[in-house]
């Protein structure tokens, strides 16, 4: 079975060695000597590189790594929607593309527990797949993006927008005092265009953080200041432990749900989509 192959490939990578993915994976090493030799002949190239320093990819592995990391993201999909279904539900595959709408997932999930009585679905957290192209392709059912991508024959539903307030560990004055490293989240050319108003890119010297609460956390123990989400930042507001930047103005961050129209699980599909309003503040 293929999927065997790819599992047995990703285990290889991550434990360094033939005899570290058996243990893993709990075979034989000539089983797994076997899956690799049939992938490898299948492919048509060699996937490692085997020598005294231990078991590497080879050039072709790491070009193929990504595509077996996808295809058991995909064999996990369908094998839990397979399970799902004959437990007698209608699963459902939710992803967010920021880091900044993890707990809107969560919201929605216990909202729909509490309205509709049921979970039909599963969480998706993995910021690095492209959510447009997963519901284009049919990895996820619903997506919630801030950004819609071009060309993609999707549904939108506009919900409401995220406020972002630019914050600091020090009390600061925008067009005053001088401005200390700028922890960008680079939420995209929506996001860019605002923030360009507020602090031109020759104003500032920055950082790239891609993940929102790791980047608060970063400011809170670094310094600096940054564009976050007013609900992630109220608490450190509140406490003192961070202070809203004067005269700089909040921005906003669009928020959309996209899915596929011809999805045959639309109408829980805009169960989901009436969930979203419900928790956004938006119905």
């Amino acid at each position: 079975m293929q999927i065997s192959a790819f599992k047995t490939f990703l285990a290889i990578e991550a434990a360094g060695s033939f005899h570290g993915a058996a243990r893993a994976l709990n075979v034989t090493q000539t089983a797994v000597s076997a899956r690799i030799k049939a992938l490898e002949e299948a492919l048509g190239t060699p996937l490692f590189d085997r020598g005294p320093g231990g078991t590497r990819l080879s050039a072709a592995g790491r070009q193929f790594l990504p595509y077996a990391e996808q295809m058991m993201r995909t064999w996990e999909f369908v094998a839990g929607d397979l399970k799902a279904s004959l437990a007698g539900r209608v699963p459902l595959r939710l992803g967010a593309q920021l880091s900044v709408w993890d707990p809107l997932l969560v919201d929605v999930a216990v909202w729909l527990e509490e309205v509709q009585g049921t979970v039909p679905f599963t969480l998706n957290y993995d910021h690095a797949m492209n959510m447009g192209e997963a519901v284009a392709r049919r990895l996820l059912d619903v997506a919630i993006v801030n950004e819609v991508p071009a060309g993609a024959r999707l549904s939108v539903e506009e919900l409401p927008p995220e406020r972002l307030v630019l914050v600091a560990d020090q009390p600061l004055r925008l067009g005053r005092d001088a401005l200390p490293l700028f922890i960008n989240l680079e939420f995209g050319a929506e996001y860019d265009a605002q923030l360009h108003d507020v602090l031109p890119a020759r104003s500032r010297q920055h950082i790239v953080l891609g993940n929102a609460l790791m980047g608060l956390r970063y400011l809170q123990k670094r310094g600096g200041i940054g564009y976050f989400p007013a609900y992630m930042a109220a608490e450190a507001l509140a406490a003192g432990a961070l202070h809203a930047v004067e005269g700089a103005p909040e921005i906003s961050l669009g928020c959309r749900a996209l899915y596929l129209p011809d999805n045959p699980a639309l109408e829980h599909i805009r169960q989901v989509v009436r969930g979203l309003q419900q928790v956004r503040g938006g119905g």
